[in-house]
């Protein structure tokens, strides 16, 4: 069986975050009143030391740049796709004759 993976809101995440920074709870006892991990509430406090609010954001499904994740298909019409299907025969033809 498969665990889901449960996301947060920005605001509970601000919260848990404060709670070990300005009420010097430790990261145990963070986790055990509220249900989740230490080391999620370790991630989160680090997340928000090294890039402030930006990193108590949610990042899964995003990519990080310009080409970088899923690459996009693009809708081509038939005659480019014809077009490229050519060039592409040529190119291999001439490989054969070598």
């Amino acid at each position: 069986m498969e665990k889901k993976r449960k996301t947060y809101d920005i605001d509970f995440k601000k919260k848990v975050v404060d709670l070990h920074l300005e009420e010097g709870m430790g990261y145990n006892l963070i986790a055990k009143e509220l249900g989740i991990d230490k080391n999620q509430v370790r991630r989160w406090v680090n997340h928000f030391n090294n890039e402030g609010m930006m990193g108590l954001e949610e990042k899964r499904g995003r990519s990080k740049g310009i080409g970088m994740g899923r690459p996009r298909t693009l809708s081509e019409d038939p005659e480019t796709k014809i077009k490229l299907l050519q060039a592409e025969n040529e190119m291999l033809k001439k490989l054969l004759e070598m």
